[in-house]
């Protein structure tokens, strides 16, 4: 007798529907609205000279004082919103969803509100950067520390959220097994949960880097505009768009190359498996 075959234990793949035409058409135009920019952009940007504003040496500070401090922002996100994350997805306690909401508000802050709020807690007459001042001689507006705080500020949220999402999925039957094994609660969650958490983690990590890279208003607003200390790629790009257009366009052309490179790296790999298998 004949059995049925075993299902496709593959990849799935997402079914080939068309779409009606008036749907189609307009899905269409949502695409042109997001290349338009951009194709805006690669015309007007001025090729001959790409290699002598990448070479000149305020733009390089500039890109190595981002690409360092944005490391720092994420390290800090997955130092702080890894067990942030964990919290939020395996514990109930009264006003959780609020602390989410509070700890997930500066994804959809106007980065100047959020560095404003810096400012008036830990500049050095706020809330609590004037006892930071007075205690240990410590300041963090004006200063490279002042930008990965506010790269951290905007940031983590990114990889909280994507973490939590992974945690709430996640087959805790591994971990009680681990449990019943004898294995203490840091080791089952370094030992199972993190690794089987771990294209989530890696996905918002990135993603997390990725926002600290291109921060701007948070960070002109609490760290201020300093060649060498707070002058971060952005700012370049800000105050070149006054003073050199065509240096304006290479350096955003750089930010968008590398941000266009992580978002398609993780779709094509981390996302999938953070979020389970691909439509």
């Amino acid at each position: 007798m004949s059995t049925a075959a075993p299902p496709h234990r593959g990849r799935r793949r997402g079914r080939n529907q068309r779409l009606p035409a008036p749907a189609l058409f307009l899905a269409l135009i949502a695409i042109a609205f997001f290349a338009l920019p951009f194709i805006g952009l690669l015309w007007r940007a001025p090729w001959s000279t790409t290699w002598r504003v990448l070479g000149d040496d305020a733009v390089r500070t500039a890109l190595w004082l981002s690409i360092k401090c944005s490391l720092w922002a994420t390290g800090f996100a997955i130092a702080f919103g890894v067990p942030l994350a964990w919290l939020l997805a395996q514990v109930e306690f009264p006003g959780r969803s609020a602390v989410r909401a509070l700890c997930t508000l500066s994804m959809v802050l106007p980065p100047v509100v959020g560095g404003v709020a810096l400012f008036f807690s830990f500049g050095r007459r706020g809330l609590f950067g004037q006892y930071l001042d007075r205690w240990f001689d410590f300041r963090l507006p004006f200063t490279t520390w002042g930008v990965i705080v506010a790269q951290t500020f905007v940031s983590m949220p990114f990889l909280v959220i994507t973490v939590e999402a992974a945690l709430r999925q996640l087959d805790h039957r591994y971990e009680d097994a681990a449990r019943t094994l004898g294995g203490s609660r840091w080791y089952v969650f370094r030992r199972v949960t993190l690794p089987t958490i771990r294209p989530a983690l890696i996905a918002g990590a990135v993603l997390a880097w990725a926002r600290a890279l291109g921060e701007f208003g948070a960070t002109i607003t609490f760290a201020g505009n300093f060649p060498g200390t707070t002058q971060t790629m952005p700012l370049a790009i800000y105050l070149a768009l006054e003073s050199n257009p065509d240096e304006a366009l290479i350096l955003s052309l750089v930010l968008i190359a590398v941000s266009f490179a992580v978002l398609v790296g993780l779709r094509d790999r981390w996302l999938r498996g953070a979020t389970g298998p691909a439509a």
